[in-house]
């Protein structure tokens, strides 16, 4: 699905067709949670408080062991 980017008051935004927001069980003032990929691309998915906390705990666990998972990558 292709969208523009457009200018929204003074911010910059997509909108979202009402099919898009029905396939993913989205209403107008709800959160969704934006994750960008490897390649660039980013998936737009429902706010999930657990995959939130989740993900806080990732990144604490990657800044302490910064230097060791960048030895496992090499």
């Amino acid at each position: 699905m292709k969208l523009e980017i457009k200018k929204i008051g003074n911010s910059t935004g997509l909108i979202l067709p009402k099919e898009l927001l029905a396939r993913l069980a989205l209403k107008q003032g709800q959160w969704v949670n934006v994750t960008e990929n490897a390649d660039g691309s980013i998936r737009v998915s429902p706010y999930d408080p657990a995959f939130d906390k989740a993900m806080g705990i990732v990144d604490d666990i990657m800044i302490e062991y910064r230097d060791t998972l960048r030895e496992l990558a090499k």
